[in-house]
C-alpha cells in the first residue's frame, strides 16, 4: 500500500511540472471560444451575411458577361 501512495505520489509530481498540458489546455479553450465568436457571429448577421454572399455567388457566376462591380460598391 505504501508502495502504490508513493508511486502515485511520484506521478502526481511529474504531472504538476509537466506544461506541454497546459500548452494545450491553453489552445483548447482559445478553440472553444473562438468557435463560439464565430457561431455567435453568423447567428447575429447570418441574414445579412446570407444575402451578401447571394450577391458575390451572383456576380462571380455571371458567364459572358465583363465582370463589374455589385450593385452600390462602385
Amino acid at each position: 500500500m505504501i508502495k502504490l501512495i508513493t508511486l502515485a505520489s511520484l506521478h502526481l509530481r511529474h504531472f504538476k511540472k509537466d506544461e506541454d498540458g497546459l500548452a494545450l489546455t491553453e489552445y483548447l479553450i482559445l478553440l472553444g471560444l473562438l468557435t463560439g465568436v464565430v457561431i455567435a457571429a453568423v447567428t447575429i448577421f447570418g441574414t445579412g451575411l446570407g444575402a451578401a454572399w447571394d450577391t458575390w455567388a451572383t456576380w462571380l457566376g455571371a458567364e459572358g458577361e465583363p465582370l463589374s462591380y455589385p450593385a452600390g460598391e462602385e
